[in-house]
């Protein structure tokens, strides 16, 4: 099957009425859904009066208007929703990530509304998640450190405020050689920290793949099998090829190069975002740009953002 090409001529990156119509066939693909109640159909009514907003529709049993960005990352946004697709697509084409100031320069919005809205888009992705790997399947895990100085990798509990900024991150990933990777920001880099991480998204079923690392000893006990090589010995592949963390080797490295290169600086209060949007990017590699967009923008649906929200308090 051959991949859809990227034509960033498309009209839902240009026009408000195709963008919509876009966003209403990825988040209703069985038409319309009241997102109160759930109902559909028949008691679904599109309004079409001269004074109502376009893609305004309205539900018979609770009676309540309602557009397709209700309920999403998107209600109450005063962007046009072109620009939402088109910051959708910039960020699933970035292999390595695009700046809040890049897209404020090519949406030409300000940097408050480009950070906001990329911010906006990182919670798409969330979602429920099965066990990762499974019998006969390999998961690779591995860590390292991100941002900061590496003279301050191991000393971020002993800086003093002031200078936290400067403090390297240890972040864990788990990729399963089938496609899906999971990478966390960890407090610190242990036995019992790698540990909850794996048994709480790993299947004990999976052969577990690492490098040397003595904190992976333990809980490699748990696994159908425990492969690790030794790359102080300049080992990276053991055995007929099946035993190595290559995979998990590849994502940091499109990680820092995205850091390093595109961001410059992530807060520690914000660097959980940032692994979730590489984490997409990463399990949907096989998939073309235009196509990688498309389930980026689907899970926006129920993530609507707020400080605080009372129940039955969403507006069309």
């Amino acid at each position: 099957m051959t991949a859809r090409k990227t034509n960033l001529a498309d009209p839902i990156y240009h026009d408000d009425a195709a963008a919509r119509a876009h966003l209403e066939a990825l988040l209703w693909p069985q038409g319309a859904v009241c997102p109160r109640c759930g109902v559909m159909g028949d008691r679904i009514t599109k309004l079409q009066g001269a004074s109502t907003r376009p893609g305004v529709y309205k539900c018979k049993n609770c009676r309540k208007p309602f557009s397709v960005t209700v309920g999403t990352v998107m209600e109450r946004s005063h962007l046009p929703l072109h620009k939402w697709v088109l910051a959708a697509h910039f960020m699933s084409a970035s292999k390595k990530g695009m700046s809040a100031l890049q897209l404020q320069r090519m949406l030409g919005t300000n940097y408050e509304t480009a950070w906001f809205l990329f911010h906006r888009l990182r919670e798409c992705p969330k979602g429920e998640r099965g066990p990762m790997g499974g019998e006969g399947k390999a998961v690779e895990a591995d860590e390292t450190y991100v941002g900061g100085k590496e003279k301050n990798k191991h000393s971020n509990k002993r800086l003093p405020r002031y200078l936290s900024a400067d403090a390297k991150q240890p972040v864990m990933v788990l990729v399963d050689r089938d496609g899906e990777a999971r990478s966390f920001h960890v407090a610190n880099v242990t036995a019992k920290t790698v540990r909850d991480v794996l048994v709480t998204n790993a299947s004990r079923k999976s052969h577990l793949m690492t490098d040397g690392a003595t904190v992976y000893l333990g809980v490699g006990g748990e696994y159908a099998g425990h492969g690790s090589t030794d790359h102080a010995k300049g080992e990276y592949v053991r055995g007929d090829g099946f035993i190595h963390s290559n995979s998990a080797e590849s994502y940091f490295a499109i990680l820092k190069r995205g850091v390093y290169g595109s961001f410059h600086s992530i807060s520690e209060a914000h660097l959980h975002r940032y692994l979730v949007e590489f984490d997409f990017r990463w399990s949907t590699r096989k998939l073309a740009d235009v196509e990688r967009a498309e389930p980026l923008l689907a899970g926006a649906k129920g993530r609507r953002l707020t400080y605080r929200q009372p129940e039955g308090a969403a507006h069309a």
